[in-house]
């Protein structure tokens, strides 16, 4: 426990931390959940929206707590458990848990990647490049993690998890021999008002890009700009010294940045490390592509590094992966130290991740296309080359999350209008929020659509899903967007089961149609 408080009083200025009770106490492990806690743990009470942990404090004790770090009084003495009363108890988690788990990621190469819209596929791409190569890596993002032997998806629909589990994946990679760690950085996480990200030693920061997103909780897009900058200024506040194998080694430090967005140069200047650029438009960059040639299934390409040029091939649909691709590349070239060239053949064999541009087929005589896209900006992004290419209409099915930015819905059902034949609009996580009113506020930017005929409003997600099919016809892409990955709505009594991908075969099995077949016809007489 001396240890652990010698932490907070590092990272908190110690006139604003009371200690009570013995500090010689032996911390077990850690909770901010007191349905979690078990003999010698440690529990964070932690104030929230709909209930408060100072309430679960007697909870805590009675299940075996030694300790508890809260931010209110008392209310009444807690024999033999210390208590550690702090000004904001989520910031102290942070420091507590990477002290708890013995700073984990000062034995890692730890890669972040932040952005609005690809940062789980960029997490996944370089750690497939980095494992490919024969790198001991893991990684964790919104959809998948690896911290031992094998890939496992994420069951929460939460980016960055609280700060006691960041620390302990961290700390299973390293206890597993891993040399690097790939880290999706969400907004949320490098805010320093949750700090889930504040005592990771990030060595390299990744900016895909900032766009309209959660100002629900940052408030202003400016801030949210600015939180996740903190991904680069973090390489700025520790040593680059890591220990592996119980040996210091001298890792490279260093920044990479979208060269095609506004705020390139916003985060270049939040850090004093080198910082790289990669390019899909021709703008100056270390590491550019050209001569792009999307198709249903992947991309051809070719790769520009100074005087070298590269053929490249993946099997990623969707244009856009070429820009995570790019970045990928300088990421873990740069902190690898081997050429950009070692990892060009690699490129075939990268997987998609589930829920990004996935292909549904079942021998369909349509297209089916499940994505995670819920932004505005996604929408602009996956839209215009999918119409491109489309040889028959565009039937859209999406939502919006419940209790989020409200602004960006009419946004989206304007976009998908401009791209879309047909726009089904139906649940995506509504959460508290009434889903039929939800619903409303996406169509107010569609008003040209016909209702019933161009326009359908369906809130129960497989009845939508369904009447996109029964509508799609030859040639037709059909794009269900919004959900991807996930395994559930979440509606205001909580989530509901539910699978975009399952729930599509399904349907299309429901169809009679078979794994690449065509229909099974009835046999008449």
């Amino acid at each position: 426990m001396e240890r652990l408080l010698r932490e907070i009083l590092v990272s908190i200025d110690p006139s604003t931390v009371t200690i009570s009770g013995s500090p010689g106490i032996e911390v077990r492990g850690l909770a901010y959940d007191s349905r979690d806690i078990r003999p010698g743990f440690l529990f964070f009470a932690l104030p929230g929206l709909h209930s408060d942990g100072h309430d679960f404090i007697g909870r805590a004790v009675e299940a075996g707590a030694s300790c508890v770090v809260h931010e209110k009084p008392l209310t009444r003495s807690l024999d033999g458990v210390a208590s550690v009363r702090v000004p904001d108890a989520r910031f102290a988690m942070s420091p507590i848990a990477s002290a708890f788990y013995g700073h984990p990621s000062d034995s890692l190469v730890v890669i972040g990647v932040t952005g609005t819209e690809g940062k789980s596929t960029t997490v996944y791409l370089a750690y497939q490049l980095l494992d490919l190569a024969g790198e001991r890596a893991g990684f964790f993002s919104t959809v998948r993690h690896r911290l031992g032997a094998d890939e496992v998806d994420n069951p929460e629909h939460q980016t960055t998890p609280e700060a006691p589990v960041v620390q302990r994946m961290l700390a299973d990679m390293r206890d597993y021999g891993m040399r690097y760690a790939v880290v999706e950085a969400s907004s949320h996480g490098l805010s320093p008002r949750l700090n889930r990200l504040g005592d990771v030693a990030f060595d390299v920061g990744v900016f895909m890009n900032v766009t309209h997103e959660h100002l629900e909780f940052h408030g202003t897009w400016e801030q949210y700009r600015d939180d996740k900058a903190n991904l680069f200024r973090a390489l700025d506040l520790h040593s680059h010294r890591k220990i592996m194998g119980g040996v210091p080694v001298d890792v490279p430090s260093f920044g990479v940045v979208n060269g095609d967005e506004p705020s390139a140069a916003y985060f270049r200047q939040a850090t004093r490390r080198s910082v790289r650029a990669y390019s899909g438009k021709g703008n100056p960059a270390e590491l550019s592509a050209t001569a792009i040639e999307p198709d249903a299934r992947g991309n051809s390409f070719l790769i520009v590094e100074g005087e070298t040029r590269m053929k490249a091939r993946i099997e990623l649909p969707g244009a856009f992966n070429v820009d995570n691709v790019l970045a990928a590349l300088l990421a873990v070239s740069g902190s690898t130290g081997r050429p950009v060239a070692d990892f060009v053949p690699l490129l075939p064999q990268l997987k998609p991740v589930r829920g990004r541009m996935t292909v549904v087929d079942r021998g369909q005589l349509f297209e089916v296309l499940v994505d995670y896209a819920h932004t505005p900006s996604s929408f602009v992004t996956i839209f215009p080359p999918i119409r491109k290419r489309a040889p028959g209409r565009i039937i859209s099915l999406f939502g919006s999350g419940g209790e989020r930015d409200t602004a960006k819905r009419p946004q989206q059902g304007r976009i998908a209008a401009d791209f879309s034949d047909i726009v089904i609009l139906s649940d995506e996580d509504p959460r508290g929020e009434v889903p039929e009113r939800l619903l409303e506020m996406i169509a107010a930017g569609c008003p040209e659509k016909k209702r019933g005929e161009e326009l359908f409003l369906i809130p129960d997600r497989p009845t939508a899903l369904r009447k996109a099919f029964s509508l799609a016809g030859p040639g037709d892409i059909v794009l269900l967007l919004g959900k991807g990955h996930e395994n559930s709505i979440i509606y205001r009594d909580g989530p509901v089961p539910y699978d975009e991908i399952g729930e599509a075969e399904k349907a299309l099995a429901e169809l009679g149609y078979r794994q690449a077949q065509a229909p099974v016809k009835e046999e008449t007489s």
